[in-house]
């Protein structure tokens, strides 16, 4: 089963509007990392808003085409089956946490899956665990640095136990050290299996990636090494 699978591709805002993405495939592998790179305002975040059913279940527009997760079209999936197939870490952390403490953030996706509270607990200490968070966990997320919020926005995504990640610039806001470790944990889900899109801006974050493919003209193409 290929876990991302984009077929001819077309969005647009509105009928009148402009073509975001034209045509558009895309082919991810089970445990590649895929880094995307692009100008400013290319249609970089339309893409991961289709790759993430966000379009068409949450903003409307004209799509044309077919994203398919594990074979299945997002069209077919409602939002909380895509987001136990698929998780998104957004640029900013702060967009995603909104709880008093660590463990209510962590716990919120589990708690509106309704699963037991036995198994909830279960995907709390081993989200964090994962992201090297346990030590946090009765913290307040306002008082962590952008990396640890980060890295519990990413544990949130992973109580939901998504084989598939989309980060989207969500290392644009954070310090050196902040980078190093979302990194390193892209890294360690790569060793798990899981699959990974990569929105970027900052050449130096590419170097985990196995492919690196640039957005212009609502196209995706082999990254040259240049942008204009």
């Amino acid at each position: 089963m290929i876990p991302i699978e984009v077929k001819n591709l077309s969005f647009q805002y509105a009928k009148d509007a402009r073509k975001i993405l034209h045509n558009l495939e895309l082919t991810v592998a089970t445990g590649e990392i895929v880094a995307i790179v692009g100008l400013s305002g290319i249609g970089k975040s339309t893409l991961c808003y289709c790759l993430s059913g966000i379009i068409p279940h949450v903003y409307g527009g004209v799509m044309e085409g077919q994203v398919y997760l594990n074979g299945r079209d997002t069209r077919d999936l409602t939002l909380p089956q895509i987001a136990t197939t698929l998780g998104i870490v957004f640029q900013n952390p702060d967009n995603q946490l909104f709880s008093f403490t660590v463990e209510d953030e962590v716990a919120f996706g589990p708690e509106n899956l309704c699963l037991p509270p036995e198994e909830i607990e279960h995907r709390i200490t081993d989200a964090l665990k994962k992201v090297g968070m346990s030590e946090f966990r009765h913290a307040n997320p306002q008082q962590l640095s952008g990396g640890q919020r980060q890295l519990i926005a990413l544990a949130s995504v992973l109580s939901l136990q998504p084989e598939i990640l989309i980060f989207d610039e969500a290392m644009s806001q954070i310090d050196r050290d902040g980078r190093k470790l979302i990194l390193d944990m892209m890294l360690k889900l790569k060793a798990e299996g899981r699959t990974i899109v990569m929105i970027e801006h900052d050449f130096a974050n590419l170097a985990v990636a196995d492919r690196v493919l640039v957005l212009k003209d609502g196209h995706l193409a082999p990254f040259a090494g240049k942008l204009s």
